[in-house]
């Protein structure tokens, strides 16, 4: 397909990433360069006017709202975090696919106190705590989350689970379901209006190639 108004495709390394090259590639969009050899951060495609910037998880919301990427690919939990503002989410691309879960000991129990809860999902988990009317002291940690409740620092975590198997190594058990997590596309709202024709369109190739795909997989 041909692109006729230039767009720039906010993406984050590892596993999303690679994960998504199939589904842009239906599209013609295939990067120049390796980004985990490449020290570049703006990469050229083989599509002249569709350029890839490729930056942390996180900053991909934050780079579509402002407008410094028209699109971008952002697991839902990291969306969740973010709040959702100045972007249109248009499109689950189902990859990247795990749980957003409460995890812990199996005979957690913290008395009387409020129970302390390790995580890097922070707005995520106070919504989830404060929708069910539950008191918790929040500690922000970046990783290793099944260490904290080992050595006293929380009595339960919130994290993305896929298999359980971290979980069940550390003698950890998941407790309660928050969200199902998966990439999304997600739009910026003045490029969706700017550019109408090309994000349209690019869409429509996104999810002919996530129906294959999950037809592939039936």
């Amino acid at each position: 397909m041909q692109f006729d108004a230039p767009i720039t495709i906010a993406l984050s390394k590892g596993r999303i990433y690679k994960q998504a090259l199939p589904l842009l590639a239906a599209a013609g969009i295939v990067p120049r360069e390796d980004p985990e050899t490449s020290r570049k951060l703006i990469l050229d495609t083989t599509q002249p006017t569709v350029r890839l910037v490729v930056i942390r998880a996180s900053d991909v919301p934050t780079y579509v709202q402002w407008g410094a990427a028209d699109v971008g690919v952002a697991g839902k939990d990291v969306l969740m975090e973010h709040g959702g503002e100045g972007l249109y989410e248009p499109l689950d691309l189902e990859i990247g696919r795990c749980r957003m879960m409460v995890a812990g000991p199996r005979d957690a129990a913290v008395g009387e106190r409020r129970p302390r809860v390790a995580t890097k999902y922070v707005a995520s988990t106070r919504r989830h705590f404060a929708a069910q009317g539950r008191q918790v002291d929040i500690i922000k940690l970046y990783g290793s989350m099944e260490l904290a409740p080992l050595v006293g620092l929380a009595d339960l975590i919130v994290d993305l689970v896929e298999s359980g198997n971290t979980l069940k190594a550390n003698g950890l058990v998941t407790l309660e379901h928050i969200a199902d997590v998966s990439s999304r596309l997600v739009v910026n709202k003045a490029s969706w209006k700017m550019k109408h024709g090309t994000v349209t369109a690019l869409i429509e190739t996104l999810r002919q190639a996530v129906a294959a795909a999950r037809q592939g997989t039936e």
